[in-house]
């Protein structure tokens, strides 16, 4: 049974914007830090942004003023919204819920920015 399912992810131009989601059940959502991570081909896996159960937020310096991460707690959700993308931003981008007695991934969706 999946517990994270992202969505959102393609094929998009230099320059342009995608908005990821990340859909989790209920009990997960609302424990859960959670995150976004990235892992481009041949490379580690990163921590692209995460943020709390009250809503701080951290990024990566290489996406800060160009991501945005937030969650919406009625609906389970988060999101990362990508503005000003590089063909370096390409890569599998997965989430991540994580609590002191789990830590769940996603399956993962591959955004790919071509120059």
């Amino acid at each position: 049974q999946a517990r994270l399912v992202e969505s959102g992810g393609g094929l998009v131009q230099a320059g342009g914007s995608l908005r990821l989601s990340c859909a989790a059940s209920g009990s997960i959502f609302s424990a859960s830090a959670m995150g976004w991570y990235r892992q481009a081909q041949g490379k580690q896996r990163e921590r692209v942004a995460r943020i709390t159960t009250s809503g701080s937020t951290d990024y990566a310096d290489s996406v800060k003023g160009r991501f945005t991460i937030s969650r919406d707690n009625a609906k389970n959700t988060m999101y990362l919204q990508m503005n000003s993308l590089k063909p370096e931003d390409t890569a599998v981008y997965s989430c991540n819920a994580d609590s002191p007695r789990y830590n769940y991934w996603g399956q993962g969706t591959q955004v790919t920015v071509s120059s």
